[in-house]
Order: structure tokens, then C-alpha cells, then sequence
């Protein structure tokens, strides 16, 4: 009976870690849900300023060419 208590004990705290484990992993999960999104974010906002940037350039060079020709 008592070697039926030790294994009922024993398989209830394996699977308290298991549990335990399993939370945490979801909790890190919800923790780094939003930093992917956020890279995503900073990396479209370099990509339209550098865009911005050379639509500026590109109309500065064009315009001066134009009073060129007049």
C-alpha cells in the first residue's frame, strides 16, 4: 500500500512540474507576442523614410534640370 502512495505521490508531482513547465513556456509566449510586430513596425517606417528620401532627391534633381532648359 505503501509503494502504491509513493507512485500516486510521485506521478502527481511530475505532473505539477509538467503543468508548471507548461505555464511558463505560455507566459513567455504571451510575453514576446508583440515584439515581431513591433520589428515589423520600425522596419516599414525606415523603409518610407528612406523611400521619402529619395522621391526628395530624385524631384530636386529633376526640377533643377527643368530651369536648365528654360
Amino acid at each position: 500500500m505503501i509503494a502504491l502512495i509513493t507512485t500516486l505521490q510521485i506521478l502527481g508531482l511530475r505532473a505539477t512540474d509538467h503543468t508548471a513547465d507548461q505555464v511558463d513556456v505560455l507566459r513567455r509566449a504571451r510575453e514576446d507576442r508583440g515584439s515581431v510586430t513591433i520589428e515589423q513596425v520600425l522596419w516599414a517606417v525606415a523603409a518610407i523614410a528612406i523611400a521619402g528620401l529619395v522621391v526628395v532627391a530624385v524631384r530636386g534633381f529633376v526640377t533643377d534640370k527643368a530651369n536648365e532648359i528654360k
